[in-house]
């Protein structure tokens, strides 16, 4: 699959996702379908990071994309979880800072400022938080390396999901794959993702950058605005 493959791919996953919150409150198989699209973005960024031309232009327009995608973010995340949660595009920020410093100044140094932003991205309420800063690091760190990257993924994305019911005890270690309930398939759904990504085949395809940076937030104020009106 070319990069404009897996983008489109991301894309329409990212629209059953967001549909599926306004829709069956985030608990149907339209979020399922969803949970295709963050990892394909955050292996975007660590590509992206590799092949761009320009970094500073590249920072810069995922910088101002994620500024103007907050107000319909917030409009949307106002109504389905009545509170305010910071948009995706900042967690891809700065995962993409920890993969620059990773690899223009020390690994070591890398590893700490991705946890260091992964804690930031906790407290200030990222979308994706913690996981999606370190993924995006693990899939830079285990490019050329399809096995491991895979490996680390599905660890990762395993950890997430334990985390996220820890509170029920250290049974919840095998909860996720004891359980057949909403977590385990959002986990199983989320570690299919690396197979699209594991069949990348390194070529760009068609460019469709600005359409992306322009897909994820106007999206968003057109489904809000729907649901606004009609419930």
């Amino acid at each position: 699959m070319s990069s404009f493959a897996l983008k489109i791919l991301a894309c329409i996953s990212m629209l059953f996702d967001h549909t599926g919150y306004l829709i069956f409150n985030g608990s149907s198989f339209f979020n399922y379908i969803g949970r295709l699209a963050f990892p394909i973005f955050a292996f975007q960024i660590a590509e992206g990071y590799t092949h761009t031309k320009d970094l500073k232009k590249y920072v810069f327009r995922l910088f101002l994309c994620a500024i103007i995608t907050q107000i319909p973010f917030m409009f949307f995340t106002k109504l389905i979880f009545n509170k305010i949660i910071i948009n995706v595009l900042f967690t891809l920020l700065f995962g993409l800072f920890s993969i620059i410093i990773y690899d223009k100044y020390n690994k070591y140094l890398g590893v700490l400022f991705a946890i260091i932003f992964a804690y930031f991205a906790k407290v200030f309420s990222f979308d994706y938080g913690i996981y999606g800063i370190l993924v995006i690091l693990l899939f830079y760190v285990f490019k050329g390396k399809p096995l491991f990257m895979a490996i680390a993924f599905i660890i990762a994305t395993y950890l997430k999901y334990v985390f996220s019911i820890i509170p029920f005890g250290f049974n919840t270690l095998f909860y996720v794959f004891t359980s057949f309930n909403s977590i385990s398939i959002d986990f199983l759904a989320t570690s299919i993702t690396i197979i699209p990504i594991l069949l990348y085949n390194g070529k760009k395809g068609k460019d469709i950058k600005y359409f992306l940076y322009l897909f994820y937030p106007l999206h968003l104020l057109i489904i809000s605005v729907i649901y606004y009106i009609v419930y």
